[in-house]
This record gives structure tokens, sequence and C-alpha cells, in this order.
């Protein structure tokens, strides 16, 4: 198993590839600074489909590359927060203005993707699991988060998207979702480690290894500290020291690989 997290700067995409090499696909941000799209990376792998795309957030800095994507590779499942239809996303994008062309592509995968996925792609020794709030119970995009499990053999990374630090108490009352925590090795800050996304009662289920944050140039120190208090640190090419933040504004992509009867490896 493969995991890239990409430099999109404020924005989020990673992708991963399982040991039969399908992908899988978490937001679609790009780097406007870089020029790097995830449309583009696929296409230099002569990739014309993905197993599973997954669309953490409905805002533009997680989705700005799905026009591209939608039109040039097939996507086998779309996985969103199902509670809030298309419609209703439509309305509450307009309240602040013309929608964007992805948005207008996210919206009409929404319209179009609605049967139930009966075969689910095949990705050996992987499990997920996803949790979401229903609408109108949060109304703001940030709480609507998708947050996904994916649990490796003995591995487990977490994707959450931008939620706040309502939409993670109320989660926390979910006695699956604790149970989830704890097995977390690799923490992807939610809202690019922002302040708003932060929330220490995480921390009482959760002891990762290191966390992972996907940010522009200018980041906080703050929110760095915040992290690091909770990461375990790990070892860094063979030194004494350790590693407990990775951030894509200073260390790029970052790449996560981990196979049968061996540690995980972090790479940058």
């Amino acid at each position: 198993m493969e995991i890239r997290i990409f430099d999109v700067s404020h924005g989020f995409c990673a992708l991963m590839r399982g040991d039969n090499g399908n992908l899988m696909l978490v937001d679609c941000g790009h780097n406007e600074r870089t020029g790097f799209r995830p449309s583009s990376y696929l296409a230099s792998l002569q990739c014309t489909g993905i197993e599973r795309l997954v669309i953490q957030n409905y805002d533009q800095d997680h989705i700005s590359d799905l026009p591209n994507i939608y039109g040039t590779t097939y996507v086998q499942t779309l996985h969103r927060n199902k509670s809030i239809t298309p419609d209703q996303l439509r309305q509450i994008k307009l309240r602040a203005g013309p929608t964007t062309s992805a948005m207008d592509s996210m919206i009409d995968m929404a319209e179009k993707y609605t049967d139930p996925v009966t075969a689910p792609p095949v990705f050996p020794n992987t499990a997920f699991s996803c949790y979401y709030h229903d609408f109108p119970k949060f109304t703001d995009t940030n709480n609507l988060s998708v947050v996904t499990f994916v649990h490796y053999l003995d591995f487990t990374i977490v994707f959450t998207g931008d939620i706040e630090k309502a939409g993670w108490l109320e989660h926390l009352k979910n006695p699956s979702f604790t149970a989830d925590l704890a097995k977390v090795k690799v923490f992807v800050a939610s809202h690019h480690g922002r302040e708003n996304g932060y929330c220490s009662e995480v921390f009482k289920f959760c002891n990762p290894d290191i966390v992972v944050i996907s940010d522009k140039e200018i980041v906080h120190e703050t929110q760095k500290q915040q992290y690091q208090k909770h990461a375990s640190g790990i070892t860094w090419n063979g030194g004494p020291g350790k590693r407990y933040v990775l951030t894509t504004r200073s260390d790029g992509m970052i790449t996560i690989t981990k196979t049968t009867g061996s540690g995980y490896h972090v790479r940058i």
C-alpha cells in the first residue's frame, strides 16, 4: 500500500494505491503556484480510472481540479456526505455568489452517483470507515466534512477534511468513532492545521505517531505546536532526532508506504 499526500498549497489531495493497483483519490485540490494537478499526475501514470473518489469537503480548495478529473477519468465509486442533496448544496453555494466550474462538476456527480454500491472495489488487506454529520444538524460545509479512516493491516491513517471543534465533539460521542481514533498512527490535521479545526479532546482517544498538515506557504507556528505535543514522533533518516509534524508547505509531497510483515515508512 502506498499513500501520497500532495503539495496543493491551501487545499488537499492524496492518492492511495492498493496492493492490487486499485486507486483511491481523496479530494482533488491543485497548486496554482507549481502547476500541480491531480488530473495531470494521473495522466502521467497513464491512469484512466480510479476506483474510489472521496470528497471530504464541499469547498473549492478540496475540489478545484474536479472538472479535469471528471472529464478525463472514470470514477467507479464516489464517497461524499450524502445527507445533503445536490440542490441543497447548490443553494448553500449560491449564497456566496455564482458557483464555480468545480462546484458545478461536484453537483453533477452528486446527481448521477446515486445507485447503492453493491460490489465495492477491492483493496486487499484494507478496510475503510467513514463518518459524517447529517444536514441540517450542521449546515456549514466544514462540519459536514467526511472523516475517513483507512486501515491497512495494523496501520491506520485518518483524513479529517475541514471539520471544526463542534463537529469533532459530536463525533466523540460515537464509540465506533473513538475506537477508530485509538488505532491512528498518522493523523492528517483538519482544516490545514488551522485553529478552528483543532480539538484537544480528540487526543484523549488518539495518540498518533505523526501529524500531517497540508497548507500553503504562510502558516502560523502555533498550529504546528498545538499538534506536536500530541504526537509520539517517528525517527528520521536513522538519526537520533524525531519528527512530530510534517507539512506539505515545508516537506512537499509526503509518501507513506506499508507492506505485509514490516512497519510503515514515511519519506519526503
